[in-house]
Formats: structure tokens, C-alpha cells, sequence
């Protein structure tokens, strides 16, 4: 009697050609969105002195736009998958350039902050979007940790990159310039996209729940305002009362989702411990990034001098690590266990802080380029694996809300990494800061703020020995907000080393 052969299962099909063209037109809308989270902060002087913003004005101008994009990007998440992620990306181009492109030439500051929260919005219909289809695009498992790792990324670097690109920008033109840049960058997308991207979507979508929606923003916008109001005022009465609603807000919102027959979003993914413990890592690594950057720049132009472009090329370096490592650790990872490669890569960025936090007041520009590099390598392979991880722990329809998840996740450790070490940084700037006997009141005032505001009153009267003092403070505060950094990074290690040892290569 012969046995019948069975047949052999089918192969996972491969990407083409269409997929990978694909994949270069989504990357334009991740670069931009990744640049504009950090690309204003060199752009700020000259806004500052053409449209005059009061100081809150300021601070907003910054934190409006990843705050927004933050709470909406899981409710946009959901709107994708239920009506199309290719159809919600280029209605989310065509509003993020247009927006853009009027913020360009904002004539007030309300107007140019109404247009950073009109530019979350459209950015949150982006982002979902583009890492979503990217799980139906590229099946076959290597592929797609390629084109994940491209992703990624593009991701980081955006960050990193938006210091650069503003530097760069503002050496030849006018503060609207760093809004501007997004329409060039934007035209391919939507010239393309309709011929080069499918459309995908979740064949059973949780439904917009108006509720849900409020919920979820209330939570999130609550608790990035709570800890941002925290670390620059201190803990009050208004932070605890935010912070509580918040929690609560939260507390709601699960309870909503879990009684709800067809969820917004499936809370349940918390549940497994490769996806919640993927997420920690992309949201600490994030931290940790922003965090530097968010020091880095104003040592690199108020405390060593340089200009804008020049301060922006010694990041150059860093970048380019970033990139390298996120590339690489794709061919890493097919050899050993995921944790281990998460680990092994956060090690350099661990080294990164540790050698400012030993340089402290004595680090130097060369010091500065090189912890960037290191630090680099750390986030290209944590990002790369950490957002695999998250796509890989879910089914191919949830992708929209496990990438709406993980982009949340990043753009929250965006906020936390300015607020929380920026916060560090700011307190003991504050409490380490001697004003030399004889400066007058008003100029005591500004120096106490920021270092900023310390180099504008030594520049406005003429005095040295109160901006030297200042530049002593800040880099006191660097050494323990390094140190503060390190520890963060050591943490991240232990979260990947614990829930993602089980994790496939």
C-alpha cells in the first residue's frame, strides 16, 4: 500500500518590485513627521523675534505638536483600518502639506500654533498608516524585518536629522522654511502612492467610538501635560489633579474596550509579554534620544559657541551610526535570540551617557560626537527589533492598532524625553546657578530661567561673568541628566532582556 504524499505548504509570498518602490515613497512621510518633532527648536530665536511669543506661547509651540499627535494616533489607527490605510495616508499628505505650507507664513503666534495642533492631527492619520501597510505589503517574515528596519529607522534618524535639517535651513533662509520643506517632501507620496501602494484594510475593524476617542486623549494628553508641568514647576496641586484624571480617564477607557463587542482598540495585546515588553523598549529608547538631543543642541550653541549649522554637523556622525545599526542588526538578529541583540546595542548607548556623565563639566565637542555615535547604535538596533517584535506578536489585521500602539508609544517618549530629563536638567541648572554680585534684578530673573535666558541678559548688558556662570550650571546639569539617562537606558536593557528572551529571531 502506498503512502500518499501530502502536499507541501504553500510558500509565504515575496515582496516585488511594486512593494519595495512602495516602501521608498512611505518612508517620505515618516521622515518628515520623525524631523518636525525636533526640527522647530533651532527655528525658535527668529520666531521669537519676528512674531514675539510670550513664554508658554513658546514651550507650546514645541510640545503642541507631538502632544496632539500622541493621544490621536490609535483612535487614527482604528479610522485606518477601517477605511482603508492607503485612502487615510494621502488624505493625511495632502492635509499635512497644505497645513504646512500656511504655517510657512503664519503671521502671529496663535496662528502658527494652531497650525503645529492642525499638523499633529494630519500627522496622526500618517503614521499608522504607513507602519500597517507595511505588514501587508511584506509577508515573507526577512523581508519584513528589512523593511521594518528601513522604517525604523527612518524613524530615529528623522529625530536626530531635524536638528541638522534646521540647521542647515536657517543658514540660508527665513524660519518658515522648516514648514515649507514638507510640501517637496510630500509630492511624491501623493503623485505615487496611488500606483505603487495597495490598499489594506482590517477585514473586521473595531468601530470610532466618539467615547473611546475622548477617552484615550484625555488619558494621554492628561498624563504628558501632568509629568511636562511637573518637571518645569514642580509637583502641585494642578499636576496631582491632572495626573488623577488621567489615571482615571484610562482606567475607563480599558474598562470600555473590554466590555465593547467590537473594540476601538484591542487591550488585550497588553497581555502578551513580547508586545507590551517591545513597546517599553521603543517608548524608554525614545526617552533616551530626545532627552540628549534635547541638551546636546543648546550646550553644543550656548555653551561652546557655535553656530547653528556647525553645532548641527557634529550630530552628523551619530546619524549615520543610527542608520548603520538599524540595518545591520537585521543580519545580527538571524543569528542570535532578539533579546540579546536589544541588550548587546543598548550597551553603546549606556556608554554614550556614561561618558558625558564622567566628562561633566569638562566635556568637549569631539566627546559630544562621539557618545551621539554611540548612542545611535543603541536606538537603530532597539528600534528596528523592538518594532518588529511589536508587528510580529499580533495578527496581520490588527497591524493598524499595534502600529498605532507603537508610533504612540514614540511619539510619547518624544514628550517624556524633553520633559523628564529636560526637567532634571532645568533643576539642577537652577539650583547650581550663582549670579554673580552686582546683576541686576531683571537680568538675575532671565538667567535663572534658561541658559537661553541667561545668554540673552549677559549679551543685552554686557556682562561675561554672568553667562560663564550659567554655562557652568548647565553642564552641571548635564552630568546628572546623563547620569539619569544611563540609568533609563540600563532599564530598557533589563525590560528587553526579560520579556523579549521568548521572542522568534
Amino acid at each position: 500500500m502506498t503512502a500518499t504524499a501530502l502536499p507541501a505548504p504553500a510558500a509565504t509570498p515575496r515582496a516585488t518590485r511594486r512593494d519595495w518602490a512602495g516602501l521608498a515613497v512611505l518612508m517620505l512621510p515618516v521622515l518628515l513627521v520623525s524631523i518636525d518633532t525636533t526640527v522647530l527648536n533651532f527655528a525658535l530665536p527668529q520666531i521669537a523675534r519676528d512674531l514675539s511669543p510670550t513664554a508658554a506661547q513658546q514651550l507650546w509651540l514645541i510640545d503642541a505638536y507631538p502632544l496632539v499627535l500622541a493621544t490621536l494616533l490609535v483612535t487614527m489607527g482604528t479610522v485606518g483600518d477601517r477605511v482603508g490605510r492607503r485612502r487615510t495616508l494621502l488624505v493625511g499628505a495632502t492635509g499635512f502639506a497644505g497645513v504646512s505650507a500656511l504655517a510657512a507664513f503664519a503671521p502671529t503666534a496663535e496662528l502658527l500654533l494652531l497650525a503645529r495642533v492642525a499638523l499633529g492631527v494630519f500627522g496622526a492619520t500618517l503614521m499608522p498608516a504607513t507602519l500597517s501597510l507595511l505588514r501587508t505589503m511584506f509577508l515573507d517574515r526577512d523581508q519584513r524585518r528589512l523593511a521594518i528596519a528601513i522604517w525604523a529607522t527612518a524613524f530615529s534618524v528623522g529625530s536626530a536629522l531635524g536638528p541638522v535639517v534646521g540647521g542647515i535651513l536657517l543658514a540660508h533662509f527665513a524660519w518658515g522654511s522648516v514648514f515649507l520643506v514638507a510640501v517637496p517632501i510630500l509630492l511624491p507620496l501623493l503623485v505615487l502612492g496611488p500606483f505603487l501602494i495597495r490598499e489594506s484594510r482590517d477585514p473586521a475593524p473595531g468601530r470610532v467610538d466618539p467615547v473611546g476617542i475622548a477617552l484615550s486623549m484625555a488619558a494621554l494628553g492628561g498624563l504628558a501635560w501632568s509629568v511636562k508641568h511637573a518637571a518645569v514647576g514642580g509637583v502641585d496641586l494642578l499636576a496631582v489633579l491632572a495626573l488623577v484624571l488621567a489615571l482615571g480617564a484610562g482606567v475607563l477607557f480599558v474598562r470600555r474596550m473590554r466590555r465593547t463587542v467590537d473594540p476601538m482598540l484591542d487591550v488585550g495585546l497588553f497581555a502578551v509579554p513580547v508586545f507590551s515588553g517591545a513597546l517599553a523598549v521603543n517608548l524608554l529608547s525614545i526617552v533616551a534620544l530626545t532627552g540628549f538631543l534635547f541638551f546636546v543642541t543648546q550646550h553644543l550653541q550656548l555653551v561652546e559657541g557655535m553656530p547653528a549649522l556647525d553645532a548641527s554637523l557634529v550630530l552628523v556622525p551619530g546619524v549615520v551610526a543610527m542608520v548603520a545599526s538599524g540595518l545591520l542588526v537585521v543580519r545580527v538578529v538571524r543569528h542570535v535570540r532578539p533579546a540579546l541583540a536589544v541588550v548587546g546595542g543598548l550597551t553603546f548607548s549606556f556608554a554614550a551617557y556614561a561618558l558625558l556623565a564622567v566628562g561633566g563639566e569638562g566635556v568637549t565637542v569631539p566627546q559630544i560626537a562621539l557618545a551621539f555615535a554611540l548612542l545611535g547604535v543603541g536606538i537603530g538596533a532597539a528600534e528596528t527589533i523592538s518594532n518588529d517584535q511589536i508587528l510580529t506578536a499580533v495578527p496581520p489585521a490588527k497591524a493598524g492598532a499595534a502600529s498605532a500602539v507603537s508610533e504612540t508609544a514614540y511619539e510619547f517618549g518624544a514628550v517624556l524625553g524633553t520633559t523628564v530629563l529636560g526637567g532634571v536638567l532645568t533643576a539642577v541648572y537652577r539650583s547650581s546657578l550663582r549670579v554673580p554680585a552686582g546683576t541686576d534684578a531683571e537680568a538675575a530673573s532671565a538667567a535663572r530661567e534658561t541658559l537661553g535666558g541667561a545668554a540673552a541678559a549677559a549679551e543685552r548688558t554686557g556682562d561675561p561673568h554672568l553667562l560663564e556662570a550659567a554655562r557652568s550650571a548647565f553642564d552641571a546639569g548635564v552630568g546628572v541628566t546623563s547620569t539619569a539617562g544611563a540609568v533609563l537606558v540600563a532599564v530598557a536593557a533589563v525590560v528587553a532582556w526579560t520579556t523579549l528572551r521568548r521572542a522568534e529571531s
